[in-house]
């Protein structure tokens, strides 16, 4: 079985390969983001602790979270679920998946170091891999650079990364733009937003008050024609009525 070992603090990341059964027997049963000492695999590893955070099988199949199985099953996944990326809009599809439990038929686990133990292992806590990108979220700019929320977000807390244009040309300088930040203008777009649903509401209640006065309306309407067309039909037969009486009365006489 083979250990992909990551380190977030560094950001280095390294593939340990492992043969002997008793040291894998330690893995097995655990699920996903369960923690394991790192004693298990060597004196090197003394004092430190893993997290188990996914693998793959020997035919590719990554594990998911929540799977309570060590085999391999078939589930209608959707957007947003894990292991499966949407192609169109509206589409399920039924994809195959290994259980949260590791196993024997694991073949690539991944753990992540969740504390660092006595010694340095080379690779993975001695140096440390440098971002490419800074962070573009406001909130995590002011927790890198240390910024109170009434600190104004200028150029110079945005990272900026060169660009190679080619042979004698100048690179182009990039950086990202912040996102998620409150300003004067998104709090008046969000002010505008509930006025509009405000409006918008008071709108159809007032529009469902008409439609309901109508209908009222139009029932009454409706009630007085049938009362006027009976009222005529009573006329109408009770002239019958005296009509052949009287013509009753002239034929006796």
């Amino acid at each position: 079985m083979k250990f992909n070992i990551s380190n977030p603090a560094t950001g280095c990341q390294k593939v340990l390969e492992v043969e002997d059964e008793r040291k894998l027997r330690e893995f097995y049963d655990k699920r996903m983001n369960q923690e394991v000492i790192g004693d298990v695999l060597g004196d090197e590893f003394k004092g430190y602790i893993f997290k188990i955070s996914g693998g793959n099988d020997k035919q590719g199949f990554p594990m998911k979270q929540g799977v309570m199985t060590a085999k391999r099953v078939r589930l209608l996944l959707k957007k947003g679920s894990s292991c499966y990326r949407q192609r169109r809009k509206g589409e399920r599809k039924r994809k195959s998946v290994r259980g949260c439990i590791v196993s024997s038929d694991i073949q690539v686990l991944n753990l992540v170091i969740v504390r660092k133990g006595e010694g340095e292992l080379p690779g993975l806590t001695e140096a440390a891999v440098p971002r490419r990108l800074g962070p573009k979220r406001a909130t995590r700019i002011r927790k890198l650079f240390a910024l109170d929320k009434a600190d104004k977000m200028e150029k110079q807390y945005r990272l900026k990364r060169e660009v190679p244009r080619g042979e004698g040309k100048k690179p182009t300088i990039k950086m990202p733009k912040i996102q998620r930040l409150v300003t004067p203008q998104r709090l008046q777009r969000k002010r505008s937003e509930k006025q509009f649903k405000r409006d918008n509401a008071i709108a159809s209640r007032e529009e469902a008050k008409k439609y309901h006065d109508l209908v009222v309306m139009r029932k009454k309407e409706a009630k007085k024609a049938r009362d006027e067309q009976a009222s005529k039909r009573r006329s109408q037969n009770s002239a019958t009525k005296s009509g052949a009486s009287a013509t009753a009365k002239t034929t006796k006489k």
